[in-house]
């Protein structure tokens, strides 16, 4: 073997090396990108579960306070059914107020 060949043998060893590298670094690259898919795909599935039970919680406290709201609502206006109005005795003292000489 003369120098030559040599050379181009040393040659052929750092191409294969830097294809080696090469290859390594896509390998390092994909595997970060599937590893990056799947905790994003986890991420996603959890933070959906917790927003569909946050949001289940949440609509249940509105129906409550709406319920409660109604409930209140029609009690005062059952409470206005009720009252009895001296419609009479309220003319004659405002009338005798506001006739009253002084």
């Amino acid at each position: 073997m003369n120098e030559h060949d040599v050379l181009q043998h040393l040659l052929k060893i750092e191409a294969d090396a830097v294809a080696l590298v090469n290859d390594a670094l896509a390998e390092v690259d994909r595997r970060i990108a599937e590893g990056e898919k799947e905790n994003r795909a986890r991420y996603e599935e959890r933070y959906g579960r917790e927003a569909a039970v946050l949001g289940a919680g949440y609509e249940k406290q509105i129906a409550a306070i709406q319920e409660d709201h109604q409930k209140q609502l029609d009690a005062y206006r059952k409470s206005l059914d009720t009252l009895i109005i001296y419609t009479d005795k309220f003319s004659e003292l405002v009338g005798g107020l506001l006739l009253k000489e002084g």
